[in-house]
């Protein structure tokens, strides 16, 4: 595990994967790896690119991460818990109390207005004040105005504020963002990295970042490079 000290970094351990394999059978026999030996730790505070090209197996390592998806062989530790030790629904509760989530495709409900998707998880969990924390989370985002739109009438850019600030609500120790800018254009694209990083700097949030932006991957303290599966570069960016 790398961990900058001068930024003040916790050497608590809140991700880990251990040994992570992931293979498919193929129809005409044989089969297709699709992660190899994934091993890294992510500490208490940390920003982390996960980067590589298309095809490298940035979203399969982050389903896994996530526990949406079961590896061939290998572990994953979610802060101290060895989450395939865990049944689906128990796994489901773990994600719910500990981590928040960004897509590049937003993920929002069409049905529910930005309020209403920011209020669900909330109430789900059972939090108090579902309501008023929502309201405070998209007027954080900029959105306080559009409270009762739904997602056909916001654009690109106020779908993916309303993904964050439901993701930021429900105050997630890890947040993992899938190629939260992939959808936006280059101008907005840059104010979702500058509010994502904002907000989590704000909350102390650990933030996993997958993505195939270079300058998006520049943001963070520290760079996995994936290709063909495989980790080929775990660096830390000067501070």
């Amino acid at each position: 595990m790398i961990i900058n000290e001068d930024k003040g970094l916790s050497d608590k351990v809140v991700l880990q994967a251990r040994a992570l394999n992931k293979s498919v059978a193929l129809a005409s026999g044989g089969q297709l790896d699709i992660l190899q030996d994934i091993s890294f730790a992510v500490a208490s505070g940390e920003t982390l690119a996960i980067v590589g090209a298309s095809g490298s197996g940035k979203s399969s390592l982050l389903a896994l991460l996530a526990g949406l998806d079961r590896p061939s062989s290998g572990s994953v530790q979610l802060l101290g818990q060895d989450i395939f030790a865990l049944d689906e629904d128990q796994r489901a509760r773990a994600r719910g109390a500990s981590l928040g989530f960004v897509f590049q495709s937003f993920q929002l409900l069409p049905a529910l207005t930005a309020e209403e998707n920011v209020m669900m998880p909330l109430e789900l969990a059972g939090r108090a004040g579902a309501r008023e924390t929502a309201q405070r989370w998209l007027q954080r985002v900029g959105l306080g105005a559009r409270l009762g739109h739904y997602p056909k009438h916001l654009s690109g850019g106020e779908q993916q504020r309303v993904a964050l600030a439901r993701a930021f609500a429900a105050e997630p120790a890890i947040l993992l963002a899938d190629e939260p800018t992939g959808n936006l254009d280059a101008a907005t694209g840059r104010q979702i990295i500058e509010m994502i990083f904002e907000l989590n700097r704000e909350s102390g949030t650990t933030l996993l970042l997958v993505t195939h932006d270079e300058q998006l991957a520049k943001a963070c303290q520290r760079v996995i490079r994936l290709q063909q599966g495989r980790i080929v570069e775990d660096f830390a960016r000067a501070a």
